[in-house]
């Protein structure tokens, strides 16, 4: 496919890598790559073994010492000349999101405008990594604080998000004067090829040290186990499951590194009597069915007032019953498929629970065959009634299943329900009841990273922190002041007067 050429991928590519030039072919094994659209063999990856990941961290602390002296508006300028390199390839790249992973093509353009956005969002950061002044009790002397670079940044991507996420960390990590590690999922390590060619020529070009962005793919139990107990790495961004966050984050806290976790999600949306079901219902449909379900901000659970709870039930069966499925490339189609057949059998597993637990399925829940599903990937959509209790509603699946739930009482009943799961990343309610959306919005509403009214629980903008509380992980990436996360903070006193006073007013005298 065209595409592929554009973006520099062969049938053989290697998967470690310090820059363009310097792709390393290593004895790490073969990584066959497949898209889940047809089947269809893409490419081989060769994996990273350990020798070359230590190569490739030897190369990242040299380039850390030099790029951490560039003056952070030069930084800003390598990640402005990325950003426009990606929009460039934003077609090329945007398709190869979309064949290699599953999701839609406006999906696929979509991922890519987040990694533009954040370049840009990255730039004027670049100008404005401030610290504050303090007022000090001594006489003659001034307090502030100052933020430095830390060092080598891991980032560990989910199959989901194959580019966006890495661009969230290693824009803001790059004008901080961080130096970036990047190990993709095995799922769709070809976006991650892709990506490394795109800024290792920006490198290249303004002849800047190989090591400022690092590639590599490689086998979890190995080079990722390697990764995350790695001393040399002082901050470590993984994405991915909660299960897969609990042991990072464990193993990263034993060594005294810091971690950010963006793992699961079970997020709901309540609406309610005073809903603008015009908006709601498109809402709902998207957040379920977008990305095939395999958003960590997908919605799992809708809890929908009694008294118009066969309307909202009617409304999405019917826009469920409209979807069309099949080769995500198609702009004609809503729905692609699941990333693996893996994933199909975590689908039919979670109804076949469901129904086990009571729940009654509406509409779907099929794994679909025949021309055009020949992979195996592909499903229909499942709605299910179903109960906040079930304990495979209290699980996140990663998969296009709704959960339609009532309550009978006030919004706080709602609320109750909405948070009584161990995730909490984002959340949404729809109504024009102030008083409904301040009591969700307020201390004793939503508690949840990410609050909306009105809107999807998907479809994060770059300029807000993203992230989530409780199971989730509590970290926080991309937008406002996230940026503090990829540098250490510093305090200073200056005493600039001829005497010594001590703090909190301590005599000590010689």
């Amino acid at each position: 496919m065209d595409f592929l050429k554009e973006l520099g991928i062969e049938k053989i590519n290697y998967g470690a890598s310090t820059g363009k030039t310097h792709f390393y072919n290593t004895p790490g094994g073969n990584l066959e790559v497949y898209t889940p659209t047809n089947g269809a063999h893409i490419g081989t990856v060769t994996q990273c073994d350990e020798p070359t990941y230590d190569l490739i961290m030897e190369k990242a602390e040299e380039a850390f010492l030099i790029w951490r002296d560039m003056p952070a508006p030069k930084r800003g300028e390598i990640v402005r000349q990325i950003g426009d390199e990606l929009r460039k390839y934003k077609d090329p790249l945007g398709r190869l999101v979309s064949y290699e992973m599953g999701k839609s093509l406006q999906e696929g353009w979509g991922e890519v405008q987040e990694m533009i956005d954040i370049c840009d969002f990255a730039v004027g950061l670049s100008r404005q990594l401030y610290g504050l002044t303090m007022h000090s009790e001594r006489p003659d002397h001034r307090m502030y604080e100052q933020w430095h670079a830390l060092g080598i940044v891991g980032i560990v991507t989910a199959f989901n998000f194959p580019v966006a996420v890495w661009a969230w960390n290693a824009a803001l990590a790059a004008v901080c004067g961080d130096v970036c590690l990047w190990k993709p999922s095995s799922k769709v390590p070809l976006c991650g090829v892709a990506v490394q060619n795109i800024v290792a020529g920006v490198v290249e070009k303004n002849g800047l040290p190989e090591g400022v962005f690092n590639l590599i793919i490689g086998k979890g139990s190995t080079i990722g186990e390697k990764l995350l107990n790695d001393k040399r790495i002082p901050l470590i961004s993984l994405t991915g499951s909660t299960r897969v966050g609990r042991h990072a984050g464990e193993v990263i806290a034993r060594r005294f590194g810091k971690a950010i976790l963006e793992l699961g999600g079970n997020n709901a949306i309540i609406v309610t009597p005073s809903a603008d079901l015009k908006l709601a219902v498109p809402a709902i449909v998207f957040g379920a069915v977008g990305t095939a379900g395999q958003r960590c901000t997908s919605t799992r659970r809708i809890i929908v007032h009694e008294s118009i709870y066969d309307k909202v039930r009617d409304s999405i069966l019917k826009a469920y019953k409209s979807l069309k499925i099949g080769d995500p490339l198609d702009l004609n189609n809503h729905v692609g498929p699941l990333i693996d057949t893996s994933a199909v059998k975590d689908f039919c597993n979670a109804l076949n629970r469901v129904k086990d637990e009571g729940g009654n399925i509406l509409f779907g829940g099929e794994v679909l065959s025949g021309p055009g599903y020949e992979s195996g990937c592909y499903v229909s959509p499942a709605m299910v009634e179903a109960k906040n209790e079930y304990s495979i509603v209290q699980e996140e699946t990663f998969a296009p299943i709704l959960y339609m739930m009532k309550y009978s009482g006030d919004v706080k009943e709602a609320i109750n329900i909405q948070n009584s799961v161990v995730q909490g990343l984002s959340s949404s309610i729809f109504s024009t009841d102030m008083r409904e959306v301040e009591e969700f919005l307020s201390v004793r509403g939503s508690d949840c990273g990410i609050a909306n009214v009105n809107i999807g629980t998907s479809g994060a903008e770059i300029g807000g922190a993203f992230g989530g509380e409780k199971e989730t992980g509590g970290g926080r990436e991309s937008g406002s002041d996230s940026w503090k996360q990829y540098m250490r903070r510093q305090t200073n006193t200056i005493n600039y007067g001829s005497k010594l006073p001590l703090a909190q007013g301590i005599k000590f005298d010689l």
